[in-house]
């Protein structure tokens, strides 16, 4: 028996993990799922696959938009129980988790609306003698099997934006969740299957990391939807089938741009929640500020004032504000970064130290090396780092030195300034007066170079997820 037919009989006969799911503050137990098997796998893209190719089985616009509206009203009945689902297997707390439930509703909502602007266009024919006599017009068609794969960090709202784009654009969907938060992402299916969706249009898929890859780039998917690291998202693009498209999403080391005619005083509080927002655990979390230098001091310390007045604690305790990380080595990994950059010359603000397992006190370092970890990857954790410059023009070469650009930041009351930060600053959005996390769903969302590939937001991803078809008529 060779290595290969080994292999299959090993596949065949494994049992299904049962993956145990638990509140990442204190490890308490919440939930088992019994992971699906390739078997199973390999069932449900054959099904998805025989769908998309016939045309007379895709499910006509009026029944997706009426299948969508059904779903927001279902997760607005549902929001207490689904915000605190988001809080106790994801860690972020309640507040914040109940407006990720509102951006659900509104994602969904969104999608519902946007199946009116799949449309196509006429094309003229008779601007050469050679097109003379025809008329042509596009169409647009869904662009066949979607496989996404998942984040933690939002739970339910991530899961909105790659699935229900899909549904939209008439797709057939296969969704993996994090491993760490997958009930949320069980209840949305759960939810779409309730309002009318034919389960064999969405399958939650629970596996593990070789069938996940297995999955992802087999040549029956036509588009792979990501959001997670840059190191596993380049690595699964660069195995895909040949045809298939994809978006990925992964996270930036956001930089901050602050001129001395900034509001000081409105600034402080946009940088606590742009930089402490699910303790850091955001892809544009605000981690680079750049601040004049006779100004970085007293700002590092005013932003020291309120990250450590920040309540620390379980997600699901109405009080807190920041929640633990993800994993207990996440923790580890923070730790030991911000203790690289304060043994390294960087003066420690506050924070700087394990409140638990799980969680890590709010910190602020002022002037860490230009070369530290802190400086050149992104944290995900709760640290944000301050810097000084004399010339704004070094501070945005420091902005845009890294290989990861996404959002970014400029507080300023100056125009010239405003537009300058704008024109030159390597991002996709630039905020004038408010942190780099800012987001609403209809937005264009999307990194450059490592950060990421294609462009996110509703109406953006059901783009991609769609293709054009031309027909041309001689008359």
């Amino acid at each position: 028996m060779d290595n290969v037919e080994q292999n299959d009989v090993a596949e065949n006969n494994k049992v299904p993990e049962t993956l145990d799911v638990v509140n990442p503050y204190d490890q308490a137990y919440i939930a088992s799922l019994a992971t699906v098997m390739w078997d199973d796998i390999d069932k449900y893209l054959s099904t998805a696959h025989q769908l998309y190719k016939d045309c007379n089985q895709w499910i006509p616009a009026y029944e997706r938009v009426s299948i969508l509206k059904k779903v927001a009203v279902l997760i607005s009945e549902r929001a207490d129980e689904l915000a605190f689902l988001i809080a106790n297997e994801g860690g972020k707390p309640l507040v914040d988790a109940r407006v990720e439930v509102t951006r659900a509703i509104d994602g969904v909502e969104l999608c519902a609306k946007e199946i009116s602007k799949l449309t196509g266009t006429q094309i003229p024919m008779d601007l050469t003698q050679a097109g003379a006599g025809r008329i042509a017009f596009t169409t647009k068609e869904p662009i066949g099997v979607v496989v996404a794969v998942s984040a933690f960090n939002h739970p339910l709202n991530l899961i909105v934006h790659q699935v229900a784009p899909a549904i939209a654009a008439g797709c057939p969907v296969l969704v993996k969740p994090a491993r760490d938060t997958p009930l949320s992402c069980k209840a949305f299916v759960d939810i779409l299957h309730e309002a009318g969706l034919p389960p064999q249009w969405c399958r939650f898929v629970a596996c593990d990391i070789p069938t996940s890859e297995k999955m992802i780039t087999d040549p029956r998917v036509a588009f792979f939807s990501f959001i997670g690291s840059a190191k596993i998202g380049w690595m699964l693009r660069s195995k895909l089938a040949p045809g298939t498209r994809c978006a990925l999403e992964h996270g930036g080391v956001a930089p901050v741009i602050i001129e001395k005619s900034a509001d000081v005083e409105a600034m402080i509080p946009s940088l606590l929640k742009g930089g402490f927002y699910h303790s850091g655990q955001v892809c544009v979390s605000v981690q680079r500020i750049y601040a004049p230098k006779e100004m970085a001091k007293a700002i590092a310390q005013l932003l020291a004032d309120g990250a450590a007045k920040l309540v620390v604690g379980n997600a699901i305790d109405e009080k807190t504000e920041c929640g633990p990380l993800i994993r207990p080595k996440e923790v580890d990994r923070v730790a030991e970064w911000v203790d690289e950059a304060v043994a390294a010359g960087a003066t420690l603000v506050t924070g700087g130290k394990r409140l638990g397992e799980s969680t890590y006190a709010p910190t602020v370092l002022l002037e860490p090396p230009a070369d530290a970890k802190v400086s050149t990857m992104e944290i995900f954790g709760p640290v944000v780092c301050v810097y000084g410059y004399d010339d704004i023009n070094d501070a945005i070469e420091q902005a845009n030195s890294l290989d990861y650009a996404f959002q970014a930041a400029v507080f300023t009351k100056n125009l010239d300034v405003a537009t300058k930060a704008i024109r030159e600053l390597d991002a996709t959005a630039v905020m004038v007066n408010d942190h780099t996390a800012f987001r609403v769903d209809w937005m264009p969302f999307a990194g450059r170079k490592q950060s990421g590939y294609n462009t996110g937001g509703i109406a953006y991803t059901m783009h991609d997820m769609s293709q054009d078809k031309m027909a041309v008529i001689k008359l």
